[in-house]
């Protein structure tokens, strides 16, 4: 049978809370109801989100909702997504909750591309390409590996704690033998590690380092979304 639809039906606080975040994303109500029990359903083009209050005692925080969706293109969706929220708070929401992570390569999902959104009821909406991105032709650095494994603890498994240690090891190590582009793309997941655990001296330090690389042309446009992140994160910071 084709053409069959899921709908996730998730948990939440406040059933109002979930659609004006899900609004501010760019989907709309189409159901809605207080009694007997609090349900609204969401929609954005063919995704469809449904979400049940639950008793006041829960904590988000403490939430196991989760579902995965596989869209064409993650980097187009985050984006829609980032304009949204910049448009309501003047800036990413990239720590607590609700958040949103970048779109980075999974070597846990197959190379796919995913990130993640943690919305007011703590679930874990997480979105994946639909094809992995190509591998890379030239042969993968040490620091690459390691920004591999830390995305995997960061973004995958949500322990920033330990993606934080993971990166701080690996930049000590190999921060006079990494390429340029290299130490960019870890020093900015770094600075967001960082923002995540609310560690602002960190991020800055972080940022300030990415910063002061030096790169070509060809690597500011290869590395256009870790540049972009400079900008989220410094808007956090209030840099």
């Amino acid at each position: 049978m084709a053409d069959e639809i899921a709908i996730p039906l998730l948990p939440c606080r406040s059933i109002d809370e979930m659609a004006d975040f899900y609004t501010m994303l760019g989907f709309h109500r189409i159901y809605y109801q207080v009694r007997p029990n609090p349900y609204v359903l969401l929609k954005r083009e063919d995704l469809q989100l449904g979400f049940f209050g639950m008793p006041e005692a829960f904590k988000p925080e403490d939430s196991y909702g989760t579902c995965a969706i596989v869209v064409p293109d993650t980097g187009e969706l985050f984006e829609a997504f980032a304009e949204g929220m910049r448009a309501a708070h003047g800036k990413l929401l990239v720590s607590g909750i609700p958040r949103m992570t970048r779109p980075r390569r999974r070597k846990n999902d197959g190379n796919h591309s995913g990130f993640a959104v943690i919305d007011p009821g703590g679930n874990w909406i997480r979105f994946t390409a639909a094809r992995p991105l190509p591998e890379k032709e030239e042969a993968t650095s040490r620091l690459t590996t390691s920004l591999d494994r830390a995305v995997v603890m960061g973004d995958s498994k949500g322990n920033h704690g330990r993606a934080a240690e993971i990166l701080d090891g690996a930049l000590e190590r190999d921060k006079d033998t990494a390429s340029a582009a290299e130490l960019l793309e870890a020093l900015v997941y770094r600075a967001e590690l960082a923002v995540r655990a609310e560690d602002h001296a960190a991020a800055g330090h972080a940022l300030t380092r990415a910063r002061a690389l030096t790169l070509t042309e060809a690597e500011r446009e290869q590395l256009a979304q870790p540049l972009a992140a400079i900008d989220d994160l410094a808007a956090v910071l209030g840099l």
